[in-house]
């Protein structure tokens, strides 16, 4: 658990979220369904699908919760450092254990925090094909539940204007899925007990992911 001087800053979590608002709900059509099947209060982990830049962003404006995400060392450049500390977002380098990163993460759900998590490491095809473990260690860790969360329609087609996002005015669809415990319940963070966990958490997402396809038609 980090102390309160080193835990990220929750009030810059909810001014990151009124940010998020502003801009995605401006920008685009976010349709949300089943934001009530996150837990209103106390610590939760939303797991993410992860194939365009805007999907970080979008959630963070359409969660009914602030979000603290664990974000890629290489996005905090120049002046976007500072600003993505101050909203409460996490600096993590995916290459080594930052234990930094950790500690600060594990801080915000002992603090009851939302923390947010692309559990494929990195931008891909967003169809939870392949974890990383850093997933199941937080849930199994904190006991937090997991919410997967699937964010489609930011790469079906690009704008014009500026190619590297979907057209101004489309729509994205964010579909939150029931809320669900990784671990078996023992307690263990084994190896096995973390491997097991991945599997069941890969299992819920990629069932997640399918049936907001098939809700959405995407």
């Amino acid at each position: 658990m980090t102390d309160s001087g080193s835990a990220p800053s929750a009030a810059g979590a909810a001014v990151g979220r009124r940010i998020g608002i502003g801009l995605m709900y401006g920008l685009w059509r976010p349709r949300v369904l089943g934001a009530w099947r996150v837990p209103s209060a106390g610590p939760v982990i939303l797991a993410v699908n992860h194939s365009h830049g805007i999907d970080g962003p979008m959630l963070m404006g359409t969660a009914p919760r602030p979000v603290h995400f664990l974000i890629k060392k290489e996005a905090f450049v120049g002046p976007l450092d500072p600003f993505l500390r101050g909203i409460g977002q996490l600096k993590v380098d995916r290459d080594t254990a930052d234990r930094k990163a950790i500690t600060e993460a594990l801080g915000v759900l002992a603090q009851g925090g939302v923390l947010g998590i692309f559990p494929e490491g990195t931008r891909g095809e967003g169809d939870f094909a392949s974890l990383r473990a850093g997933l199941a260690y937080f849930a199994v860790r904190s006991g937090a539940p997991v919410v997967p969360v699937a964010v489609l329609g930011s790469t079906e087609r690009h704008s014009r204007l500026t190619p590297a996002v979907p057209p101004l005015r489309s729509r994205v669809d964010v579909v939150f899925g029931d809320a669900f415990e990784a671990g078996d319940g023992s307690g263990r963070r084994t190896r096995k007990a973390l491997d097991e966990a991945t599997v069941r958490i890969q299992e819920r997402l990629t069932a997640h992911l399918a049936e907001a396809r098939r809700l959405t038609g995407r």
